[in-house]
């Protein structure tokens, strides 16, 4: 395994829809040009860790997604475990899935996490404070992962 897949999950900067909760304090426009600014830094992110391909996974298509110089997919499924299973699986090699909204990821967060993958190991994940994920590294998709996910 020399490379994976790296995959940039985003919504659709649509102002009242992306960062809805912080509207109160910077209202929809101010909160959907914010989900634009953490969106080009986690698609260069991507870029810069040089570990595979980068894909870009919005939840529709919009015009802001075509700023990118890497292919744009929509999100499929139900619910956000079964659009990063299908993302997974879609990518029929090791995948690294990343959100929009964790700037405190460097390329080095990736290329340590397609390091772990290479020595063996199934799955890594960088859990954040609100008791998510920044990062999902897979070797191959595991369904029971996904399950339950809102």
């Amino acid at each position: 395994m020399r490379r994976a897949m790296i995959i940039v999950f985003a919504k659709a900067p649509v102002a009242g829809q992306a960062k809805s909760r912080l509207v109160p304090r910077l209202g929809a426009w101010g909160a959907a040009r914010l989900h634009e600014r953490l969106t080009r830094g986690a698609v260069a992110t991507a870029l810069a860790a040089r570990c595979g391909p980068v894909e870009l996974h919005g939840t529709r298509r919009h015009s802001f997604f075509r700023r990118f110089a890497v292919p744009l997919r929509l999100q499929r499924g139900r619910d956000l475990g079964e659009r990063m299973l299908h993302a997974f699986a879609r990518a029929r090699r090791p995948a690294i899935i990343i959100g929009s909204d964790c700037p405190v990821l460097v390329p080095g967060d990736l290329r340590r996490a397609l390091r772990h993958l290479r020595g063996g190991y199934d799955a890594v994940l960088a859990p954040t404070e609100d008791g998510g994920y920044a990062l999902i590294a897979l070797r191959f998709p595991i369904p029971e992962i996904f399950e339950g996910i809102a």
